[in-house]
């Protein structure tokens, strides 16, 4: 069945913005936008701005004219009843849309429970239920959701590419309320619902360009393991890998798994995976010869061990300048992961992706441009 009409969340986001392109390559396809606005003006100024950025991707196309004809914004939220929609626009919405993409989340590692339950758990149980209202229609496809490798929480080891143990430790509200949803989400596969649940590991930029759709963790990430945020100070991390994963990458994937009906009941880790994760003490190696050659001083690299480290985060949070404070506070959060030494299985993923010709770069191979784009944008 191909692609008619596609409902997707989250399109202002990394995954979300990266997918949007993909999708208008079939000139029949349309997009429904769900997007958060004040009123009608500012929903067509989001709009616009999405397509600035998707511009050189959609010159590309043969029929590039019509992709903006076929893309419709509406004013909505997804953690809120009925998606915040009229009953008008949501009853049409049920009668003509044949995907999901629910790529909408509010990635922030310190919020409430309750925060983190509404913007997880109750946003997907309203896209499952336009998601069902579709599928009583008759021409529901399938809905491809989002979730994150961060629903492993503490587990150690290899993470599998499978549903985990409803019972486990999690780091923070933001990982547990993920892993809430898409246990919810697997209980509606269980009912017949149409699903592939994507786990992607850190998304980077554009494994191509660089681009990303706005600044994100990972320069801010970069800026800790160089040293640059720490006066130089880096705690001694061996033989522990960091998954990270180009955006476009995740993008194609998506697209390609979503009109095939073998990813359907499927749990596939969008990561680097064992093979390719790369040390995190190599990566500062790495990421700090990026940046010099980018223009950035760095300070004197001084390695001391981690317990060390930690004792110096409550001075490092106050001596720390207003545009470093980010990076900073966040700290405690990385190392907690550190500590868990987790790899991401991904071999079935891989398998299904390669017969489609989706190969994953080596990290070394984008980590360059996107460290290069995130310094021109920051300097904007």
């Amino acid at each position: 069945m191909s692609v008619k009409t596609v409902f997707i969340t989250g399109a202002t986001g990394v995954v979300g913005s990266a997918v949007v392109p993909l999708f208008l390559q079939e000139p029949a396809t349309e997009i429904r936008l769900l997007l958060r606005a004040r009123s009608d003006s500012e929903l067509q100024a989001r709009l616009d701005k999405l397509f600035e950025f998707w511009e050189p991707e959609l010159q590309g196309l043969a029929d590039a004219s019509s992709a903006r004809t076929r893309v419709q914004a509406v004013r909505g939220d997804v953690s809120v009843p009925r998606l915040g929609l009229s009953e008008a626009v949501y009853d049409q919405l049920g009668s003509e849309v044949t995907h999901i993409v629910h790529s909408a989340a509010n990635v922030k590692m310190k919020m409430s429970a309750q925060e983190a339950h509404q913007t997880s758990v109750v946003s997907t149980t309203e896209i499952a239920a336009l998601a069902e209202k579709c599928r009583r229609k008759g021409q529901f496809h399938k809905l491809d959701y989002i979730s994150t490798l961060g629903v492993a929480g503490k587990m150690t080891g290899l993470i599998p590419e499978e549903p985990l143990l409803a019972k486990r430790a999690f780091h923070n509200t933001y990982e547990s309320s993920k892993a809430e949803a898409e246990e919810f989400i697997l209980e509606k596969l269980k009912e017949g619902l149409p699903v592939t649940i994507h786990r992607p590991s850190m998304v980077v930029g554009n494994s191509q360009t660089g681009k990303i759709i706005h600044f994100q963790i990972f320069y801010y990430l970069s800026e800790f393991l160089t040293g640059k945020s720490t006066y130089g100070m880096v705690p001694i991390i061996k033989n522990v890998k960091l998954d990270t994963i180009p955006a476009d990458y995740v993008a194609k994937a998506l697209y390609w798994s979503s009109a095939n009906d073998s990813c359907t009941g499927k749990i596939l880790h969008l990561c680097s995976g064992p093979d390719k994760a790369m040390d995190v003490a190599l990566l500062t190696e790495t990421l700090r010869d990026i940046l010099a050659v980018q223009g950035e001083k760095l300070p004197r690299l001084h390695l001391i061990p981690l317990w060390l480290f930690r004792s110096a985060l409550p001075v490092l949070k106050w001596v720390a300048p207003t545009e470093l404070k980010k990076a900073v506070n966040n700290l405690s959060l990385f190392l907690d992961y550190i500590d868990d030494r987790q790899l991401f299985a991904n071999s079935n993923t891989n398998a299904i992706l390669s017969a489609a010709g989706i190969l994953l770069p080596s990290p070394e191979d984008y980590l360059n441009k996107v460290i290069a784009y995130s310094i021109a944008h920051k300097r904007k």
